[in-house]
């Protein structure tokens, strides 16, 4: 069954607006879990300018369902991931003037070094996903580096504007999970994925979980975090 992983970064973006204790990603991550969600995400990014160390330890120890830990392919990242022991991590482009994530992972371009970082992560039984555009070159560079998963990055396909444009992301989308199923890798997707445009993406065959975060974080603040989670479950499997 499709499932569904919060990310919970921004909750974290307000607590380290001001730099204040509040409020506390940790706490939110057992309330999404109460609502109902299959996994908690984080993005530890090298600049921290939301979610710190410290979240990642404490969730570590007190999340229920699976810990999905987002972060660069670097030294500093793999040596956090080894000593945490995250349920999977998913490697993630990063620059530090991005405002998020911009695209996927150029696996095919550092396919060495890529290779080294997923054999390091699940030699020590860490899953890893690659967090990528739907593109050939990229889901077979994913299959050569032998991560379990990739991450289809969804971010064209929601920023399309008119029926005609987003029908044509979706099915670049449908394309490359058939391509990476065939290659036995498994698929998730995220990125951009709102209550108005997720149903789709939750319908692509093989799709096996949805990172969704800041859609939800932002209903949450007008409708409550429980109630965010609900209404985003009702949306994937299409009682909404």
């Amino acid at each position: 069954m499709l499932t569904l992983g919060v990310n919970i970064d921004h909750v974290a973006t307000i607590r380290q607006a001001r730099r204040t204790v509040e409020p506390d990603p940790v706490a939110a991550a057992a309330l999404v879990e109460l609502a109902g969600a299959d996994g908690i995400t984080v993005h530890l990014r090298e600049d921290r300018r939301h979610i710190q160390d410290r979240d990642v330890r404490i969730l570590r120890e007190t999340v229920r369902t699976h810990l999905n830990l987002e972060m660069g392919a670097t030294g500093e990242m793999l040596d956090i991931a080894l000593a945490i022991k995250p349920d999977y991590v998913t490697l993630v482009p990063e620059r530090r003037e991005e405002v998020t994530t911009e695209g996927g992972l150029n696996v095919a371009s550092q396919q060495e070094r890529i290779n080294g970082v997923v054999d390091r992560l699940q030699s020590a039984g860490i899953p890893v996903s690659l967090f990528i555009d739907p593109d050939s070159v990229q889901i077979q560079a994913s299959s050569q580096a032998q991560a379990q998963f990739i991450e289809l990055h969804t971010g064209r396909y929601a920023e399309a504007r008119g029926n005609l444009a987003a029908h044509k992301e979706l099915a670049q989308l449908k394309r490359g999970c058939e391509e990476a199923i065939a290659l036995n890798l498994r698929v998730n997707a995220g990125h951009g994925l709102t209550y108005w445009n997720t149903r789709s993406v939750a319908q692509l065959p093989g799709m096996e979980e949805l990172n969704i975060g800041h859609s939800i974080i932002s209903r949450a603040v007008l409708v409550g975090l429980e109630r965010a989670v609900r209404e985003m479950k009702d949306v994937m499997h299409g009682r909404a």
